[in-house]
């Protein structure tokens, strides 16, 4: 899990996943070292399915319901859901807000 750089803003959102994920899974997670951009949900952070739904309903909560985390996994085949990475997650996130605030503004 070697830390990979990240946009400013998309960096911003992965230590927010981080926090939601510690709060999913609790402070357990910490041991497998630090979350970067590069850390799978499937290989090194072993979530379940149910983990998936919970970091689903939080992220909606924080990002509001354009961010479907549940949807996004839907468009993938099981190959690509468990190669994902947070820093894919961050980044998926991080354009759709941001095609929000276009869109409001």
């Amino acid at each position: 899990m070697a830390a990979d750089p990240l946009p400013e803003r998309t960096g911003t959102i992965l230590a927010e996943i981080t926090d939601m994920l510690v709060s999913v899974v609790g402070d357990e997670l910490l041991v497998v070292g630090e979350i970067t951009g590069a850390t799978t949900f499937n290989d090194d952070l072993a979530l379940e399915s149910i983990e998936f739904v919970a970091l689903a309903e939080l992220l909606q909560q924080r990002y509001g319901p354009s961010v479907d985390f549940l949807g996004l996994l839907a468009e993938k085949d099981i190959d690509q859901i468990l190669a994902m990475t947070v820093g894919e997650l961050a980044a998926h996130i991080d354009r759709v807000t941001v095609a929000d605030q276009a869109c409001a503004s």
